[in-house]
């Protein structure tokens, strides 16, 4: 199957969502590129500048605290070649998922791992279902997907687990501000959501966010076989207009009109 959190929706604000959890707000601005007024994106598509929480410590010898910093979505390795645009090469997969199992033996993810994790916080994400009516695998393929919304049901935001890295373009000085990026950590999908597709992002509870996010600890094996807010999300059927990244409001995350209304707006 392809990308198992390609899209997600995001509403708040990096400033709040830094008072709320208590961090300091290093991201550059309050709306970020592709981003609606207010800083709400619906529909969040790879590339995009998205918010993100790290754990960093100021001082060598300091407490480590809490951070929001912009990233971009789709991770790139610090090894990426420089494009002649001075940019990264990005010929090469984009990199926005990475699956639980590899991450401590993927050459592309391990570093990360060991110290640089992070969280992406989001409303909820999309995943698109097959539709069983065709008869052969070949026809369920050119069948529409029917899109789904899963999000937190007490309408806080789900932190997933994610992994981030720094990239500097060859030959740039070393006070060069790099490009940061990140990758959404996905896992077996559990309950109701299987029945969807077979991954999902990884949540992280809250009560487990500094455990994940320690600059200074292993990585947490329990952690990547959990499922930590698998109780608090509920599932959507929404409306194929988030099909297209063009479309970005409201009325992506809403429920989807039955069927019969829907067959005549299209």
């Amino acid at each position: 199957m392809g990308y198992m959190c390609g899209r997600f929706a995001v509403t708040t604000d990096p400033a709040l969502l830094a008072e709320k959890i208590k961090a300091i707000d290093e991201t550059t601005a309050a709306v970020k590129a592709g981003a609606t007024e207010g800083g709400a994106n619906y529909n969040v598509a790879p590339t995009t500048t998205i918010s993100s929480v790290v754990k960093r410590h100021s001082e060598p010898d300091d407490e480590p605290t809490r951070r929001v910093r912009s990233m971009r979505w789709g991770l790139i390795p610090p090894w990426a070649k420089t494009a002649e645009d001075g940019g990264p090469d990005t010929k090469g997969p984009l990199l926005i998922n990475a699956r639980s199992e590899k991450l401590t033996t993927s050459p592309v993810f391990r570093s990360s791992a060991k110290n640089k994790r992070c969280l992406v916080p989001m409303d909820g994400w999309y995943e698109w279902r097959p539709n069983g009516e065709a008869s052969s695998s070949k026809s369920r393929k050119a069948a529409p997907k029917t899109p789904f919304y899963m999000y937190g049901s007490d309408g806080e935001p789900l932190f997933m687990a994610g992994l981030w890295t720094t990239w500097r373009p060859k030959d740039a000085p070393k006070d060069a501000l790099p490009l940061v990026s990140c990758t959404i950590i996905t896992t077996d999908a559990a309950g109701p959501l299987a029945e969807i597709h077979d991954r999902m992002p990884l949540t992280i509870s809250a009560g487990d966010w500094d455990r994940w996010l320690d600059p200074d600890a292993p990585i947490d094996e329990g952690l990547l076989r959990g499922h930590g807010d698998l109780d608090r999300i509920e599932i959507r059927e929404v409306s194929r207009l988030v099909n297209s990244i063009r479309n970005n409001g409201p009325e992506l995350i809403e429920p989807a009109e039955p069927q019969a209304e829907q067959a005549t707006l299209l």
